[in-house]
């Protein structure tokens, strides 16, 4: 596959030692970010207020630049080790962990789509070095979060680019360094005919038009904007959004939010569990009644790891090779992933929260699962699964239905 007249590589290595000592660092950071993370969590969901300490926390760790290419001063760091960090921040902080995932799926775009450009390889080492935290605008006026039509076009004044956008959902784009943007490649351009744009704050203006008063997610401070870019034209990728959407922004965020996701499913698992030890403790080991939600509630946890899984090890198959990647079935699978890990996390946490019964439906006790329920409830709603089901029906009518267990 070739991005940009550069091939991509897989980055490899022969050392296996060396990959196992890399995923134990990980590890150790990702700990480490997800107890500070969960330590304002209850704050963070309570005033809506930006995750500073988690965020900040993940700099001084050097996660916003784990997934940078190490010639470019990041770690290298592969879609699993990346997923792996969403699933802990999500068990902790919710919010914290959808920013991380959106952020690290905008800094996918530049890995996978910037190589060759020296505006881009130097954002890249930027984002490796300053831990610059990049936001998404991808949400524009009354589309209802169809990023495969713009309304807005990128202006051309000889080798300056200018935007005006309606953003109306720009997610804690007041506290990013930087931010990721869909436009219309020029006047006259067919909505679809989309281009993506990797900007600094230097580039943009930002007028606040919409707040962010909602039911969960609240610390991702999505609120809506008027953007206004003015900035040289090499941030502007040369290759066409279409491919970038297909090859990258969509397997990485769908990827990244279901494992997000999956964590939060954990954590409601994990308080239904030590309710259930402690009930069975006072009543002489007998389990109550709504044991059985736990069983359930394990269950599908189970399965959405396994999905998430099971999509993420066929991602990273063929994740340089063109062809796969456009392919009808792993379009179609990496697609339907949201919509089914979306599903299945709310199914998770309504039975960890059945199994604790009131003691979870409460807000002010150690087995509540009110904030998990609330933050989980976005899944279906963030590019809503209505939409995604109805867009692939069409094409999902052109897949052959299969006739053995493993064709």
């Amino acid at each position: 596959m070739t991005v940009q007249g550069t091939a991509l590589r897989n980055p490899t290595s022969d050392d296996d030692s060396l990959l196992l000592d890399r995923s134990s660092l990980f590890v150790q950071r990702s700990n480490a970010v997800a107890a500070q993370a969960a330590a304002e969590a209850d704050d963070v969901d309570r005033d809506g207020r930006f995750p500073k300490a988690a965020i900040d926390a993940a700099r001084q760790h050097k996660l916003l630049g784990m997934q940078i290419p190490v010639e470019f001063g990041g770690f290298g760091a592969s879609v699993h080790d990346i997923a792996d960090v969403c699933y802990a921040l999500g068990s902790a902080c919710a919010s914290s962990a959808m920013i991380f995932a959106m952020h690290q799926t905008k800094v996918a775009c530049l890995v996978r789509h910037g190589r060759g450009t020296a505006y881009m390889e130097a954002l890249m080492r930027r984002i490796a070095s300053e831990q610059l935290l990049m936001a998404s605008s991808t949400t524009e006026g009354q589309n209802g979060g169809n990023i495969r039509a713009s309304a807005a076009a990128v202006g051309h004044e000889g080798e300056r680019i200018t935007l005006k956008r309606d953003a109306t959902v720009i997610s804690y784009g007041a506290e990013a360094d930087g931010l990721v943007t869909i436009a219309r490649r020029a006047d006259g351009a067919a909505a679809s005919d989309q281009v993506l744009l990797a900007l600094t704050k230097d580039d943009y203006t930002m007028t606040r038009t919409l707040g962010w008063e909602t039911l969960g997610m609240r610390g991702t401070c999505s609120t809506g904007f008027a953007l206004q870019v003015n900035c040289p034209s090499d941030r502007m990728f040369s290759e066409s959004y279409d491919r970038i959407h297909g090859q990258t922004m969509t397997p990485f965020a769908h990827l990244c939010w279901s494992s997000a996701w999956a964590g939060i499913a954990a954590a409601a698992v994990q308080r239904a569990q030590k309710f259930l030890r402690k009930a069975a403790r006072g009543a002489g080991g007998q389990m109550p009644p709504a044991a059985a939600h736990y069983t359930a509630a394990k269950m599908a946890l189970a399965r959405l790891r396994a999905m998430i899984v099971t999509n993420m090890d066929a991602f990273v198959a063929h994740e340089y090779d063109e062809r796969a990647l456009a392919s009808l079935d792993f379009q179609s699978s990496i697609t339907l992933l949201k919509v089914q890990a979306s599903e299945l996390a709310i199914e998770t946490v309504m039975h960890a929260m059945r199994a604790c019964g009131l003691s979870g439906y409460r807000n002010d006790g150690e087995f509540s699962i009110g904030r998990h329920l609330r933050d989980v409830l976005s899944a279906p709603i963030m590019i809503n699964n209505d939409r995604i089901l109805t867009n692939i029906a069409t094409a999902n009518l052109m897949s052959a239905v299969p006739t053995s267990l493993y064709e």
